[in-house]
């Protein structure tokens, strides 16, 4: 076990480095994990940057970042007994699961990869059990006519569980590099919205009877997907619209409500699903399986198993994989370039 460990770091000025750093203990309940990769979130970790940039903060104040990542148990403290020194294992929480080459992460906030899964692909798995609950809390069903608005790493992700459920999908995006990754990946149809009004063609693509579920996918004002999607879902015949609408970004919406939205029911999908973010549950509690059937931990493990049996496609997602040491550069070409880069990996080893 090394006594230092590199680290990603940002600061409140914009400004992306790394350096080094003593390695930590894991404290109760708590795997050390030897990270051999990490994806970044574009939106989340990312997003604000710029406005930072432009409006400087205290450059002294800094701070680590990263919550999914992938290596192997080198070091664990108290009750982790399902994990055993030496597993291949998926990490994820802001915190913990860090773009660095060891992290200490909650063991509930783990799940052991399959041997057919890649550390670079497991790595994405905070954010493919992101997506994951948000196709729980749409309630999606086979043969659903369903849009996803924003083909970033969510909403690909998203994509691809949702034609695992048994709908029928169409991606909204306006940058040609994420329209043809959700293609290859296999989602039905991936329309320009710079370029063509979704409208009609989600009207063709339904046979005209209407969207079932929408999920907007990305953060900031998403007034107008949101009232997309609404023009796309299904009209009864007093023409009220009617489905449902999954908010999985951090988006803010102004809309009116009753009558001037329809019957749409509009759900928020926050995180991973239940636990994370109860110190009590990362770290070895559990909540019963009879009143809460899909927690943070399962939800990790499901993803993990969808990826080992190919139906979940994290290299459709991956643009780049750099070493740990051109994080700096790798994170301004996400900034700077968003149509030359998606899924950014840093490789520790």
């Amino acid at each position: 076990m090394s006594k230092t460990r590199k680290v990603v770091m940002r600061n409140d000025a914009g400004r992306i480095w790394t350096e080094e750093q003593e390695t930590p203990a894991p404290k109760p309940g708590q795997l050390l994990i030897e990270v051999h990769a990490s994806m970044v979130s574009p939106g989340t970790e990312l997003g604000g940057i710029k406005r930072r940039r432009e409006n400087p903060g205290d450059a002294s104040k800094q701070r680590p970042f990263g919550y999914t990542n992938a290596g192997v148990v080198i070091d664990k403290a108290g009750d982790c007994d399902e994990f055993e020194i030496g597993d291949r294992v998926a990490g994820m929480g802001g915190g913990y699961a860090l773009h660095a080459t060891d992290a200490c992460v909650p063991h509930n906030l783990c799940a052991k990869i399959p041997d057919n899964v890649k550390f670079e692909e497991a790595a994405s798995i905070h954010l493919t059990a992101t997506a994951l609950h948000a196709v729980q809390r749409g309630r999606i069903r086979i043969g659903e006519n369903v849009v996803i608005a924003g083909l970033g790493i969510l909403g690909q992700f998203a994509s691809q569980i949702a034609k695992i459920a048994g709908a029928y999908v169409i991606g909204l995006d306006k940058l040609p590099l994420r329209l043809g990754i959700a293609k290859n990946a296999g989602i039905d149809h991936a329309i320009n919205i710079s370029e063509t009004d979704p409208i009609p063609i989600a009207n063709k693509f339904t046979r005209g009877y209407g969207m079932d579920c929408g999920i907007i996918a990305f953060g900031g004002d998403a007034t107008s997907a949101f009232q997309q999607i609404r023009a796309m879902l299904k009209t009864a015949p007093d023409t009220h619209k009617m489905g449902r609408i999954v908010i999985v970004g951090g988006a803010s919406i102004t809309h009116g409500f009753a009558a001037g939205l329809g019957n749409v029911d509009v759900i928020s999908a926050a995180r991973t699903g239940p636990g994370y973010h109860d110190e009590d549950y990362e770290h070895g509690a559990d909540y019963p399986p009879v009143f809460v059937p899909w927690p943070t931990q399962r939800n990790l493990e499901l993803s993990l198993r969808l990826m080992s049996e190919g139906k979940i496609s994290v290299q459709a997602v991956i643009t780049d994989i750099v070493p740990i040491d051109q994080a700096a550069e790798a994170c301004e070409k996400l900034i700077q370039t968003p149509n030359e880069a998606l899924g950014v990996v840093f490789s520790m080893r």
